[in-house]
């Protein structure tokens, strides 16, 4: 893909999450892998409306080069594509269920949520949570670094989903099957709950693999 249609992407992509309601103000980054580096979402501007001109470049080393600053969150999504040589694209939200469920005591953080539907199983997987880190911090990039290789979609303590997919639609997939099982789990989590099995998530790594 050329890069002129990677910044299209992105900004539409961008303007989709908002008017959805799955980011706000000016919350949540965006970012792609190009032959040259990669593109990210400015810091301080809401996705809603983003100006494909203006994105941040950044060289293959991270370093900006060309638009606007990039996003505080830089070195996480840097953080991703160091560990994940083949995915091409992250997504970082402040989506609210997926937030809400990085507020609650209590859970597990090796596997926050469970397999409650065969597609949250096929796209995101096992889910670990991050400690707290401030927005923007190195500890969070090394922290997010240390877990990639084997962790495509992460979340955030107090903070919000990171997930890094092969394209952009695909880490849209993701990022938007995790907020919608965040959902479904607060709804049903004080009622008797039937996820997948271990076996039938098994069946389903075999039948669909990543």
């Amino acid at each position: 893909m050329s890069e002129s249609r990677h910044r299209e992407a992105l900004c539409a992509l961008g303007r989709s999450l908002y008017e959805r309601g799955l980011t706000h103000g000016s919350t949540g980054n965006l970012s792609v892998r190009t032959a040259d580096g990669f593109l990210m979402t400015p810091t301080g501007c809401s996705l809603g409306a983003l100006d494909p001109a203006r994105l941040s470049a950044l060289d293959g080393a991270g370093a900006h080069v060309a638009g606007d600053p990039p996003t505080k969150e830089a070195l996480l999504h840097l953080a991703m594509y160091r560990e994940r040589p083949r995915d091409a694209a992250v997504v970082h939200l402040h989506s609210t269920h997926s937030v809400a469920v990085s507020l609650l005591a209590g859970v597990d953080p090796e596997d926050v949520l469970p397999p409650l539907t065969a597609y949250y199983a096929m796209r995101v997987g096992k889910l670990p949570m991050l400690p707290y880190f401030p927005p923007g911090d190195a500890g969070l990039a090394a922290a997010v670094g240390s877990v990639a290789a084997r962790h495509h979609a992460v979340l955030l303590a107090n903070h919000g989903p990171v997930v890094a997919g092969a394209t952009l639609a695909a880490a849209a997939d993701i990022v938007e099957e995790l907020e919608a099982t965040a959902k479904l789990w607060l709804m049903l989590r004080h009622e008797r709950l039937r996820p997948l099995t271990a076996e039938q998530v098994a069946d389903l790594a075999r039948r669909f693999p990543r």
